[in-house]
């Protein structure tokens, strides 16, 4: 259709259409859909919009920014649990790094106390050989 030939409404319907669809012509693309923005879209005064000539179109709009505005709540929602759970795994992350690294101060202080204790034992061993009397030849 011309735009000679295109009723007002058809050029609301048209522009809330490309608005919904995010890829406007007149406003910027990511514009959210507003009555507003539909009127500017279609190159029309925002007040030439009205309830009272397309009650309608004005209701779909209503709708479908009230749909829209429950989506993002929804996104946003989702976005914060997600944040929620990334702050619980990092301190879970945390919590873990500290216990591996009491696990390896345990370790290394096991190692230590057997190596003093391997040294005790020789220790001992070679005192007791000196203590012992000499083995005697066989005859």
């Amino acid at each position: 259709m011309s735009l000679e030939t295109e009723t007002a409404e058809e050029r609301f319907r048209a522009a809330f259409t490309r608005l919904k669809e995010g890829r406007p012509l007149v406003l910027p693309k990511g514009t959210l859909v507003s009555q507003n923005n539909v009127a500017k879209e279609a190159g029309a005064d925002p007040s030439a919009l009205r309830k009272s000539r397309y009650p309608a179109l004005i209701r779909e709009i209503q709708a479908h920014v009230e749909l829209a505005g429950a989506q993002q709540a929804h996104k946003k929602q989702r976005r914060e649990r997600s944040q929620e759970n990334r702050e619980t795994l990092e301190q879970q992350v945390e919590t873990l790094t500290k216990q591996r690294d009491k696990a390896q101060s345990e370790l290394v202080s096991a190692h230590r106390v057997i190596l003093n204790q391997l040294q005790r034992i020789a220790l001992l061993e070679l005192r007791i050989e000196e203590l012992l009397p000499a083995p005697t030849p066989l005859k």
